[in-house]
This record gives C-alpha cells, sequence and structure tokens, in this order.
C-alpha cells in the first residue's frame, strides 16, 4: 500500500520554497548594493589622518566619510549645508553645501537668474552629475570660479570649479580628489553596473579635458579610495592647469 504524499514533498511546495529562497537571495543583493558606498569605511576604516591635519607634498591623503557628505570629517565646516545654497557675497556668488542629486538643475537656474562675474565654492563633494551641470553652465557663462581661504572643494566638488575660465585658490582653500560612485542603486548585472561606472568616468574625463584641465590629476583621484581624498598641492595644482596662470 502507497504512502500519500506529504504536503511539504508536494510540487507546489517545493515551487514556494524554490520563490521564497529567491526572494531573499534578491534582498540580500539589495542591501548589498545600497550599503556598497560605505563599505570600505566599514570593512577597512581608513587610517589616513583627519581632514583638518595640515598636508605637504607626499602626505596628502586625508580620511573622507562618503556616507555624509556634508560632513566628511573634522576638517569641514560643522554647519555646511546638507544641499548646495547659493549665496551673494561682496565677491559675487558663493556655492556652499553638499552637492545632493537635483541640485545641478535649481542652482544653474539662481546661476542664470544672478549671472555672477565670479562664484567661489565651499563644498565637500556629493553628486557627480550635478557637479559636471553645473561646471559646463559655469563655462558656457564664462564665470570664474574661485576656492577662498578656508573652504574646501573635495570630491566632485572639483568638476563644477572646473568650469571657471578663470579658476584660483586662495593659499588657505583646499581641492580634493579620489574614487567616486556613479548612479542609482539598482538591480542590475554585475556587467551592467561596471559600464555604468565605465560611463561615468568617461563623462568625468571628457569635462576635464573639455575644461582644460591636465588629465594627470585622474591618476590619484583613481588611486585614492572612497573613503579617503587627496588634496591637491600647489604646484599640483598649477601643473595640471587646475588653477589658472596669472594673465
Amino acid at each position: 500500500m502507497s504512502t500519500p504524499e506529504t504536503p511539504d514533498a508536494s510540487p507546489e511546495r517545493r515551487t514556494l520554497r524554490w520563490l521564497l529562497g529567491g526572494q531573499i537571495v534578491l534582498a540580500v543583493l539589495l542591501i548589498g548594493i545600497d550599503l556598497a558606498p560605505g563599505l570600505p569605511g566599514l570593512v577597512s576604516p581608513s587610517s589616513a589622518p583627519e581632514l583638518d591635519a595640515p598636508t605637504r607634498p607626499g602626505d596628502q591623503t586625508r580620511r573622507y566619510r562618503p556616507t555624509a557628505p556634508s560632513n566628511p570629517g573634522p576638517g569641514v565646516s560643522s554647519d555646511m549645508p546638507r544641499r548646495l545654497v547659493a549665496e551673494i557675497t561682496e565677491a559675487g556668488l558663493r556655492l556652499r553645501g553638499a552637492i545632493a542629486p537635483g541640485d545641478g538643475a535649481r542652482i544653474v537656474t539662481e546661476l542664470r537668474a544672478a549671472a555672477p562675474g565670479t562664484v567661489t565654492l565651499d563644498s565637500p563633494g556629493g553628486s557627480v552629475s550635478d557637479a559636471l551641470e553645473i561646471g559646463r553652465f559655469l563655462r558656457d557663462a564664462d564665470v570664474t570660479t574661485r576656492i577662498e581661504d578656508g573652504a574646501v572643494c573635495l570630491s566632485a566638488c572639483p568638476y563644477a570649479f572646473a568650469g571657471g575660465t578663470t579658476r584660483e585658490v586662495a593659499e588657505g582653500g583646499r581641492l580634493g580628489v579620489h574614487q567616486h560612485s556613479f548612479g542609482e542603486s539598482t538591480v542590475l548585472p554585475a556587467f551592467l553596473a561596471t559600464e555604468d561606472i565605465q560611463r561615468g568616468q568617461a563623462e568625468v574625463l571628457a569635462h576635464l579635458d573639455a575644461m582644460g584641465i591636465d588629465l594627470r590629476i585622474m591618476g590619484p583621484a583613481m588611486a585614492t579610495p572612497a573613503n579617503e581624498i587627496y588634496i591637491l598641492t600647489p604646484q599640483e595644482l598649477s601643473d595640471w592647469n587646475v588653477v589658472t596662470a596669472p594673465e
């Protein structure tokens, strides 16, 4: 006499278990993708000095917290805005704050209305695509860009700064570069995610080249992980055409 098949062994139950297992694996992958930008700091915290430590040639890498764009370290003002804001100053117009997604179009609208001759920047970075959008507008508007004493222009910010037809960095200003992530977290095969990064890097390279920046700047940028920042020396700023020579 045959034994009736138990419910757990039925084809329907097995199918449901496979579906549930697949959903769990997908959920784990999604969580991993969302946490990826912060993993360098979680798995291998940077041993570099904090941002407020002075730099010198050969000692230019400082700790940077990519998960907190408006507060990446003690070397950045504690009241740094979480989104980029345009402020009228005696020198012209100042862009200050982290660069959040969507800031590009909003700031370009404000810049178009204000039509400043000089734009100063004080930003620890943020969205690469928005920084590129701002940089392209600044070039089209024939604007001078400047980083003042005590201000920073880190991570994505240099791509906006590069848009200036004349570019100046004060003695106490700091400009720094590192690796970037591109795009939003999404469910993509690994090869497509790699293509997204490659397209982003190609756009950055084309932008810097169009702005007249020596692409040697991408050497330290690509060699410095996201949880650190490489502060350029005055000599590098000059040699790589990040600042323009006085006329």
